[in-house]
């Protein structure tokens, strides 16, 4: 099959450079001289018939034939970049991972010294953030999230965990409050992050009474993690998946008084770029994972 290609450096330059709007910047990621990256942009733009950039004196746009031709080149470039690790058939280089804090901290740091014994040529670079991150524009390879799904069809999703949900606390605090018989009684002690929406499930659940001025009462943490270490100290009752804190309930550090678990379809998910599905090394974190979440991720 014949195909009208454009010389393949000079898409090379252009993607970075669309991607950084920077001449300078490509040269840099490239380890060329600004001077042959303009050749190349030139070279390209002759074959289009059209300017590929609008440059003005600060600043660096792409034309409308720049902006039709971007997208494209990065999505060509990244699949001829995980064909090429297909075809070395083997997992390295750097791993880059955002990860919601909770997760992260409950599950991924006590663990991920197995990835890293497993797979000793990948170095795993591991950001924590709550953010929607661009996959290219913040460099990330995966991303690990929670929340109701949505379908994106530029992205693979793994279920991993069904983010099931309870009220937890120290024993300490029941002591000092004076126990616990009912549901009920739970409006007695002070909580942790009342304007959670959890709160509201587990209650109506509990089949408990919860007037909104209640959401007034307590502090709010901004994730389970700290959520957990405030309830750990005695200060308060928080909403928490017993999953991450099992070793904190083993132990006797915190305590789920009541059997009353809630999902309200909310779970913690893998995702990446569809068209890096291949990549050796994004390959391998799933398959592990996958490995320790083996019945929701199928």
């Amino acid at each position: 099959m014949s195909r009208n290609l454009p010389p393949l450096s000079a898409v090379r330059v252009f993607e970075a450079a669309a991607r950084h709007l920077s001449f300078t910047r490509a040269a840099a990621e490239l380890g060329m001289t600004q001077a042959a990256v303009s050749y190349q942009i030139k070279v390209l733009e002759e074959r289009v018939g059209a300017p590929l950039f609008l440059r003005g004196k600060r600043k660096l746009t792409l034309s409308d034939a720049g902006q039709r031709m971007s997208g494209p080149s990065t999505e060509a470039l990244d699949l001829i970049a995980s064909g090429f690790d297909a075809a070395r058939g083997n997992a390295v280089g750097v791993l880059s991972m955002s990860v919601v804090p909770t997760f992260a901290a409950g599950w991924l740091a006590r663990h991920l010294g197995e990835f890293q014994m497993a797979h000793p040529d990948i170095a795993v670079r591991l950001g924590i953030s709550t953010d929607i991150v661009g996959f290219d524009s913040a460099g990330v390879d995966v991303a690990i999230r929670g929340g109701r799904f949505v379908e994106v069809s530029e992205l693979d999703s793994f279920k991993l965990l069904d983010a099931a949900f309870t009220p937890m606390m120290s024993p300490d605090l029941i002591e000092r409050m004076g126990g616990l018989a009912s549901p009920a009684d739970i409006l007695r002690y002070p909580l942790i992050s009342p304007g959670d929406s959890w709160w509201d499930v587990w209650f109506e659940a509990a089949g408990v009474p919860w007037q909104p001025k209640e959401r007034e009462r307590g502090w709010g943490m901004g994730t389970q993690h700290l959520e957990s270490l405030a309830a750990i100290a005695g200060n308060g009752v928080a909403v928490l998946t017993p999953f991450f804190y099992r070793e904190e309930i083993a132990a006797g550090r915190l305590v789920q008084p009541f059997g009353i678990v809630c999902t309200e379809a909310f779970a913690y998910r893998l995702c990446y770029p569809r068209n890096r599905r291949n990549s050796p090394k994004i390959r391998a974190l799933r398959d592990w994972l996958v490995g320790h979440f083996p019945q929701d991720a199928a």
